[in-house]
């Protein structure tokens, strides 16, 4: 039994003094993968703090710029299906829906969503090192079975991946988390927000300590006539990426004015290249052009026995992806890319 204390903070202020006054302090928000990292002994709060009060972290709505809010406590099932998301950044919803079971969505809250950690079969070991969980201690996954890790990021310290599906399209859209912390409030970049495991794998992001995210803004552009999500898994539910791609372009014709790729199940964070980018702009939308571009995204690539194939896959998914994205009723159940 690990006994534990728990509070509600009704506003974000109260929340960021209850966790910064009591080591050990958790903050609860849906608790999915906390529950999951709590089992295997990979954390073990002595206090959770209740979020789920605090008003501004529980709303949807639209800025003055044209763009949106999304809070941090709203649900990922509840942001999939709110209608704005929905008109206006399809490659969003699509991208939530992709991910986990429908019970999980209706738990999970935004601001978690960014948080979860690997899934990694090592990490969840406790028999076994793991420089995430006990940094120095070694990566087993290196030399052992690594089918579902990294191919792009990694570190000679760690070659774990980053779960999410959803963050996959916010970096695609250049999303912008708000955070508050004991320093204050601040914003994040999207691109910014999570790291690459160099020498600290432990740390899965750029939050400091005791900082709450508090909302997460979508700008303006939402790429809503020209956008594919597409997610590799081994069963088509409740399962997490191999490989993921969220494509959104902007064309003039059959011209790429704009484009935007980011991949998930490949790299310690979501991997997105801006030469890539650069390259599409002002050629043909076709597969041969996205073929050049995953090139680009894929230059350095490496395997490590297990995961070789990821390289030929995103490659072909990028290409696929990017097909979808001409015509997005081509998502629909049955239906075929365009040529």
């Amino acid at each position: 039994m690990n006994n534990f204390e728990y509070q509600q903070a009704t506003t974000s202020v109260e929340a960021i003094n209850l966790i910064e006054n009591h080591d050990g302090s958790r903050f609860l928000a849906g608790g999915t993968n906390l529950i999951d990292l709590w089992k295997y002994n990979i954390t073990n709060p002595t206090e959770l703090i209740d979020i789920n009060r605090i008003a501004e972290l529980s709303e949807i709505r639209e800025l003055e710029n044209g763009g949106l809010r999304l809070g941090a406590g709203f649900k990922n099932a509840d942001t999939a299906y709110h209608p704005v998301v929905e008109q206006k950044y399809p490659l969003l919803s699509k991208a939530i829906l992709a991910g986990a079971s429908a019970q999980i969505r209706n738990m999970a809250s935004n601001g978690g969503n960014l948080l979860q950690r690997t899934r990694c079969y090592y990490f969840y070991d406790p028999e076994v090192p793991c420089n995430k969980r006990v940094p120095g201690s070694g990566c087993p996954a290196k030399e052992g079975y690594n089918r579902i890790h990294a191919i792009l990021g990694a570190s000679e310290h760690c070659i774990a991946v980053f779960p999410s599906d959803m963050c996959v399209a916010l970096t695609a859209l250049d999303a912008v988390v708000n955070v508050a912390g004991p320093e204050g409030n601040r914003s994040i970049n999207f691109a910014d927000f999570h790291r690459l495991p160099d020498d600290r794998p432990d740390l899965d992001n750029n939050l400091k300590p005791h900082e709450l995210i508090v909302s997460i803004d979508l700008p303006e552009k939402g790429f809503a006539a020209n956008y594919s999500y597409l997610k590799l898994r081994d069963r088509h539910s409740y399962a997490f990426a191999l490989v993921s791609v969220a494509t959104a372009l902007e064309l003039d014709g059959d011209t790429i004015k704009e484009a935007r790729i980011a991949l998930g199940g490949v790299a310690h964070k979501p991997w997105r290249s801006a030469e890539a980018e650069d390259f599409l702009r002002g050629k043909i939308a076709n597969a041969e052009s996205f073929a050049l571009a995953a090139d680009i995204i894929l230059s350095g690539a490496t395997g490590y026995g297990h995961n070789d194939f990821k390289i030929k896959l995103a490659k072909r998914a990028i290409v696929r992806n990017g097909l979808m994205a001409l015509n997005p009723e081509s998502q629909l159940p049955g239906a075929q890319p365009s040529a």
